[in-house]
């Protein structure tokens, strides 16, 4: 039986995860249970799952200061860190110095903190919940210490696939949110229409398989249906191939090093089946390209950009700022913190992501009182 802490119950995937312990109740108990308010779809989970803890972070004066804890439970084996943002990489952090099992779906963790978590992590103990980084898990036979040539990460393009970025000033966050394959929540899936959300992939591969940055690839593939590629020194190359469906990356992180049954429909090859890739060009995504460069520079500038695109994409839901204006909230927050090169430490992380989410939300003011 894996005892398992979901942080962030509620979100698109904490919902898959408690879905995938319902169909396996011999294998999977829900222990802990972490979301930001209490709500009733998580007082209908507690009832449902019966967890030995539950908090709500913003729930009582003591909610924040409580969850970590919950990484730590004695009677936990498997912490899955399923909220998003920043925040992520705190519970990240806990659960590996716990030395718990920690299945991981929040990017922030390793695209903000990867040089603090990966150190502390024994082999085999970081286990990917992302559908890309779980087909490259799997084609390395679950081993992220093997050999490699070349990992090549595939993406859909997202929903403005084929248009130039500076004729989608006018996008309305509804017609942002219409992924092509993917259910998921609303940052995320405006991540994945800008493709920045691919460059934080290209980050989780470099920390996960030990991959330098000129050994990662991306390709454009309409079909989300190849979900990674791995290319060995001989020149062969390996590929993981499923319908788009996140139960199934969770179930094999989950489980491993069991492999589950699964009663859910599985690809048709009956059925005509054409599989598209078209090479990723710089400028085609100017999200994408500054991401790649915050990445290679490392530090502290991945955590300038995420706190900047946290509070660029939020604003962009909101109405208060135009598509393209992510990207110039992000450059402009990425841009005056160039220059700052300090040590990491969790404390420094912090301390940027404060200030650049007050340079950001500047941005955003000046940008909104222009439109």
């Amino acid at each position: 039986m894996n005892r398992i802490a979901l942080i962030g119950s509620t979100g698109s995937i904490g919902r898959q995860v408690l879905s995938v312990c319902e169909k396996h109740p011999d294998k999977f108990k829900i222990e802990a249970l972490c979301a930001r308010r209490r709500t009733r779809p998580f007082e209908e989970q507690c009832e449902k799952f019966a967890p030995s803890r539950s908090v709500c972070t913003e729930d009582s004066k003591n909610g924040r200061d409580d969850a970590p804890a919950l990484c730590r439970l004695d009677f936990v084996d498997t912490v899955v860190v399923a909220c998003p943002g920043f925040a992520g990489l705190e519970y990240s952090l806990e659960a590996v110095r716990a030395g718990k099992r920690l299945a991981l779906a929040n990017k922030e963790t390793l695209v903000c903190g990867g040089e603090l978590v990966m150190p502390l992590a024994k082999k085999g103990q970081i286990v990917p919940v992302d559908s890309e980084h779980s087909a490259i898990w799997q084609c390395l036979g679950y081993d992220t210490d093997a050999r490699f040539k070349r990992l090549i990460l595939t993406a859909s393009g997202g929903p403005f696939l084929g248009r130039s970025f500076s004729s989608l000033s006018d996008v309305t966050p509804e017609e942002a949110l219409k992924h092509p394959t993917w259910n998921m929540g609303g940052k995320i899936t405006v991540d994945s229409a800008t493709l920045l959300n691919k460059a934080y992939e290209a980050a989780e591969a470099h920390w996960l398989f030990g991959a330098s940055y000129d050994k990662i690839t991306a390709v454009l593939h309409p079909q989300s249906v190849v979900h990674s590629m791995v290319e060995f020194d001989d020149g062969s190359c390996l590929a993981q191939m499923a319908r788009p469906d996140m139960e199934l990356c969770i179930t094999k992180a989950l489980s491993w090093p069991e492999i589950l049954e699964r009663k859910e429909k599985s690809l048709d090859f009956s059925d005509a089946l054409s599989l598209d890739f078209r090479p990723l060009e710089e400028g085609m995504y100017p999200c994408f390209d500054l991401a790649m460069k915050c990445m290679r520079e490392g530090g502290v500038l991945p955590t300038i950009l995420n706190a900047a695109s946290e509070v660029a994409v939020e604003a962009f839901l909101r109405g208060e700022i135009g598509y393209t204006d992510i990207y110039a909230v992000e450059e402009t927050a990425v841009s005056s913190f160039m220059v700052m090169r300090p040590d990491v430490s969790y404390k420094i992380l912090c301390a940027a992501d404060e200030l650049a989410r007050t340079s950001a939300w500047h941005a955003v003011a000046r940008l909104s009182h222009k439109k």
